[in-house]
């Protein structure tokens, strides 16, 4: 891995306010929802400009020099609006890997903002996207084991996107993994994706890890992956992303 040279430690009012970068952001959330239960089972936050700009337009203003800043600042910001929305389900938030160069003092501003803003931090989820090129993957076990010990849930975002998945999957065992879309994308006529998806339940049945199908968009997609067995889902189907909000969920009915 490369050396990161270890950044002053900030507070949450710090991180709120975006110390030290100069672009400001803010964050919509899109709800996980269980169809079997039909509750929500977690609202990911995830990131906006100030006019609901995309997240494109926001990371083309994040480099190294300014990662530490920027994922301490998305990890408060969506912690407080989280608190304010009243969010009574988990909270998922996008972690960057290459960011946290010591776990246990890189979550302290994640921690004092759980305390601050009364946020349980065992409703919070730390997503890891699988597309992030990993400079050091025992660097990331240890993050992944860090957090699951201090009562986070974790997460491999967009899992099938890439090629290092199930090398993944064997390094480190996340709580949930979250299948990416473009395996979910016309399931209902794929057979070759319906086998892979089937394959990587079994898997994970083994594992005890939660599957959440991320990306769905038709009522058919829907059918086709609840035979499956899937129940948490997260896709246009059911909500798009709602700026500094919380979103109407469509159930299908």
């Amino acid at each position: 891995m490369k050396h990161i040279q270890e950044p002053r430690l900030l507070g949450c009012s710090e991180c709120l306010n975006g110390a030290g970068l100069d672009f400001e952001f803010t964050m919509a959330f899109q709800p996980i929802v269980n169809t079997r239960t039909r509750e929500v089972f977690a609202q990911e936050a995830l990131v906006r400009g100030l006019n609901n700009e995309s997240a494109g337009d926001i990371f083309k203003h994040v480099n190294q020099d300014n990662m530490y800043r920027f994922d301490q600042a998305c990890r408060v910001k969506a912690i407080k609006l989280a608190s304010e929305l009243k969010i009574d389900s988990y909270i998922s938030i996008n972690f960057m890997p290459n960011a946290v160069y010591r776990p246990e003092l890189c979550i302290r501003a994640t921690l004092n903002a759980a305390e601050e803003y009364g946020f349980p931090i065992d409703r919070i989820i730390f997503e890891i996207t699988e597309g992030e090129e990993i400079e050091d993957h025992a660097h990331l076990r240890n993050i992944v084991e860090h957090y699951k010990q201090r009562g986070f849930l974790t997460a491999i975002d967009d899992f099938g996107a890439g090629y290092s998945g199930l090398n993944l999957l064997a390094e480190m065992q996340t709580n949930i993994i979250k299948l990416d879309m473009a395996l979910i994308k016309n399931i209902d006529n794929d057979k070759v994706r319906q086998a892979i998806i089937r394959a990587i339940l079994q898997v994970c049945d083994e594992l005890e890890i939660r599957v959440i199908a991320e990306g769905v968009e038709t009522r058919e997609e829907l059918i086709t992956l609840q035979a499956f067995g899937i129940e948490l889902f997260q896709g246009f189907y059911f909500a798009r992303p709602s700026f500094e909000s919380l979103a109407d969920i469509h159930w299908g009915d």
